[in-house]
């Protein structure tokens, strides 16, 4: 009969720890998220105004298309 208190409260204390562990994990998994978030938006905003942004034809790119015609 001991036994059966025993096993019960050791499957009651491993719930309870394995709760809380994906509580902890879920928790540490949403701060990466939003710094890496953070992150990305500080770099968009930091960009120089003369900086051509989006898709331009360079040189470069051009002799890359000449190559592979």
């Amino acid at each position: 009969m001991q036994n059966n208190k025993t096993s019960a409260t050791n499957q009651l204390e491993r719930r309870r720890f394995l709760k809380g562990l994906a509580g902890a994990s879920a928790a540490a998994g949403l701060v990466a998220v939003s710094a890496n978030t953070l992150a990305a938006e500080q770099s968009v905003t930091e960009l120089p105004d003369e900086q051509v942004q989006g898709y331009h034809e360079t040189d470069h790119i051009r002799a890359y298309y000449a190559s592979c015609r």
